[in-house]
């Protein structure tokens, strides 16, 4: 039977209720390969169907109303439904939809975009940001960096600089490049990774690292130390650049102690090494700021950008060039030879540009800085009062919380009981996203979540938790 025929074309399709759900399931199982998908397990279970969203809210094929507190991917920053953003995507697509950026030309949009971004980026310290390579992607983009860092040393006359420092369950995408300098161990096991001269130290998570009795305050500053013990081990002479997330995501919204960032810049600044801050979760408004390096206090050499840039609207990504690595590249570097057939892509960049221009009229950075961000971290820190709750943590509109089986010896749950999942199947129950990455469970919903779109969305986390919790205990997993 051709199934191609199970399913009505989208043009005739217009309310989640007229999907049929499992035509579209047996076309996905037979013809789509999904990202990190086990896909035996997905032919038994069959995919869930997003058909349609507004505002904070995705709708399925079976017409459940589901609240989305993880923003698509972490990238919907300025909601579902956006107008401006669809109309700035068309209005572009019919005057010019696509022109290369090599061979010495440019088009509007992306010289638009570049300049707004140097105009976002904050200044001082030494750093100033008034260049942009750019991509289609946060993977892309680490790429670069890579490229980037290791031709800055090759000009200098020091090409054996290439080691790039990152943190064990870092996330920096999943290509070759990307996925080595991330810290996931599952990710290395396929595919003979990191490439070389990448290597990890110890990510700075105060729940699971700190020593009994050691404080927040102590534990950054322990924690930061062990990049400058990895440096000493290779050898300075040898290191080109430490990379690492603001605040980690994928990894499980890991926010570092106050004294962790400052003391990172005092490292990197005493060995002369690049500092690369991989902002694709943490840029545009997610923890308060156009870039998050700003809420912490350091200051980079490179910055890695994508996801809210357009809100996930159209795939869009880069790196901000501080005038340190610019000058190099730009004044002895001759020809760059990398870079890719949408950088700078006139379509991508003129949503981007229509997504600032909204987020700054609707003042959504300010909100997430002055008002939600905070009520959200009021909201969110009563969580530690639920008895499945060890930890919980917010940084602007992330948040993370632990579930743990004993609260005051921190015990946690064996891994084979798969204790985030449960959670995460009553989060789909009852119509909230709500991402597992173990036993951790983690939100990022999109920035123009109210304070009464907050409570709504705690309410549904305190009922999810609360099945789990009934569940355990009936599996005789708790007392």
């Amino acid at each position: 039977m051709n199934t191609s025929t199970l399913i009505a074309p989208p043009a005739l399709v217009r309310r989640a209720e007229q999907q049929d759900t499992k035509a579209i399931q047996a076309l996905d199982s037979a013809h789509f390969i999904h990202p990190f998908t086990d896909h035996g397990d997905l032919a038994t279970r069959g995919s869930r169907v997003i058909t349609r969203a507004d505002n904070i809210y995705i709708w399925d094929s079976e017409g459940a109303k589901i609240l989305d507190a993880m923003s698509g991917l972490w990238c919907v920053n300025a909601g579902y439904g956006r107008k401006e953003l669809a109309d700035a995507g068309y209005q572009q697509t019919m005057t010019l939809p696509f022109y290369n950026t090599f061979f010495q030309t440019t088009n509007v949009p992306a010289v638009q975009l570049a300049t707004k971004l140097a105009q976002l980026a904050p200044q001082g310290g030494g750093r100033k940001f008034e260049h942009v390579f750019f991509s289609s992607s946060g993977s892309e983009s680490n790429d670069t960096n890579v490229r980037m860092v290791r031709r800055y040393w090759d000009l200098l006359g020091q090409p054996q600089r290439k080691v790039i420092i990152s943190r064990h369950n870092a996330y920096h995408g999943s290509t070759m490049a990307g996925a080595s300098l991330g810290g996931m161990s599952g990710m290395h096991a396929q595919g003979d990774l990191p490439i070389p001269d990448i290597v990890h130290i110890e990510q700075p998570h105060f729940f699971e690292n700190a020593n009994p009795g050691e404080t927040e305050a102590d534990f950054g500053l322990r924690a930061a130390r062990w990049l400058e013990e990895k440096i000493l081990s290779i050898g300075a002479d040898k290191v080109a650049a430490f990379i690492a997330e603001p605040v980690q995501g994928a990894g499980g919204v890991i926010i570092p102690p106050e004294t962790y960032w400052p003391e990172i810049q005092r490292i990197v600044d005493k060995h002369g090494i690049l500092l690369i801050s991989d902002e694709v979760i943490c840029a545009f408004g997610r923890l308060g700021h156009w870039f998050a390096y700003e809420k912490f206090g350091y200051r980079p050499d490179l910055i890695t950008f994508a996801k809210g840039v357009t809100s996930g609207y159209i795939p869009l990504g880069g790196v901000m060039v501080g005038d340190r690595v610019a000058k190099v590249l730009i004044e002895k570097g001759g020809e760059f030879n990398h870079g890719y057939t949408y950088s700078g892509h006139p379509v991508a960049c003129a949503v981007a540009l229509a997504n600032i221009e909204l987020m700054e009229r609707e003042k959504l950075v300010e909100r997430v800085k002055d008002d939600t961000g905070p009520y959200l971290a009021e909201r969110f820190d009563a969580l530690e009062q639920h008895p499945l709750v060890g930890a919980a943590q917010t940084c602007g509109f992330v948040g993370g919380l632990v579930l743990v089986k004993d609260k005051a010896k921190k015990q946690m749950f064996d891994e084979a009981l798969g204790v985030g999942m449960k959670c995460r199947a009553h989060c789909f129950r009852n119509g909230l996203i709500m991402r597992a990455v173990g036993d951790r469970m983690i939100i990022a919903p999109p920035l123009v979540m109210t304070r009464a779109q907050v409570d709504e969305m705690m309410d549904l986390i305190h009922r999810c938790l609360d099945a789990t919790l009934e569940e355990l205990r009936a599996e005789g997993q708790l007392a």
